[in-house]
């Protein structure tokens, strides 16, 4: 049974968590209907800034002329793609570098050149040695998040406390044992970790390669409705996008807090 005073504490830290989302709604709520009111009375120019009710139009105009899901279906299918391969790819080239230095050493320079590198520069090489197709979007999508994913990843392991590593080395543990009883437990959570950020990092990637090449995504309706001078649309394909990347994080969150309670 609990004391009062823990009961107390649970209520409080309810109360709390509830008071924090309805204060997240309500400013939410606040910017929508401000918005909304200074488009209605002209204060600001809708045409730059458009205005909620004009978004809704537009979203299920694009619903109505069966663009929506299918847009957004586009995106997902590409970032998921590119996610997996991404983390796989990352987290392998990682034990890799920590499993020999030698190698680290040598290509350390120019992860750091690739991790600073605007990516966006290399698009016109991508298209012209993959084609203007899906595969130029998760090259695009991969060169941003499998960077980020090895680093991250990396430090994980180099952060291993050094007395456990030298404590089993003493007993003439093998450096696969080494990394199976020590370097990999105590680097999950950043294993973990390091999967939300690359999802967004994957979905940045999917986006400018949708910029590109796209006929289809959402990164295509931003990019389609700026050239149209659709601000809208444009608008639109943003709020669109945050929803998608929000989904996408409470998803990835959903599934590291299960397998943090499986550890």
């Amino acid at each position: 049974m609990y004391s009062n005073e823990h009961k107390k504490y649970i209520r409080k830290k309810k109360i709390r968590k509830i008071l924090i989302i309805l204060m997240q709604i309500l400013l939410l709520a606040t910017l929508i209907i401000g918005w909304e009111l200074l488009a209605k009375y002209k204060i600001i120019n809708t045409f730059i800034t458009s205005s909620p009710s004009n978004i809704i139009k537009t979203i299920i105009s694009l619903y109505k002329d069966n663009n929506l899901f299918n847009n957004i279906w586009t995106t997902i299918y590409e970032t998921i793609i590119s996610f997996g391969i991404g983390t796989i790819i990352g987290i392998v080239t990682a034990i890799i570098l920590w499993w020999n230095n030698f190698i680290y050493k040598v290509v350390d320079p120019y992860l750091t050149v690739l991790n600073s590198l605007p990516k966006i520069a290399l698009g016109p090489i991508i298209i012209i040695f993959f084609g203007a197709n899906i595969k130029s979007i998760i090259i695009m999508a991969l060169l941003i998040s499998v960077i980020v994913t090895i680093i991250t990843v990396y430090n994980g392991f180099i952060s291993t406390d050094k007395n456990r590593i030298n404590l089993l080395k003493s007993f003439s543990a093998s450096k696969y044992q080494i990394f199976k009883m020590v370097i990999l437990p105590s680097s999950y959570s950043t294993i973990i970790s390091s999967l939300k950020i690359n999802i967004s990092m994957t979905l940045i990637g999917v986006i400018m390669g949708e910029f590109l090449v796209s006929k289809k995504g959402i990164g295509y309706l931003i990019n389609y409705g700026s050239q149209v001078f659709n601000l809208n649309l444009v608008i639109s394909g943003i709020i669109i996008l945050m929803i998608v990347s929000y989904i996408m994080y409470i998803i990835v969150s959903y599934i590291e807090k299960i397998l943090i309670k499986k550890d």
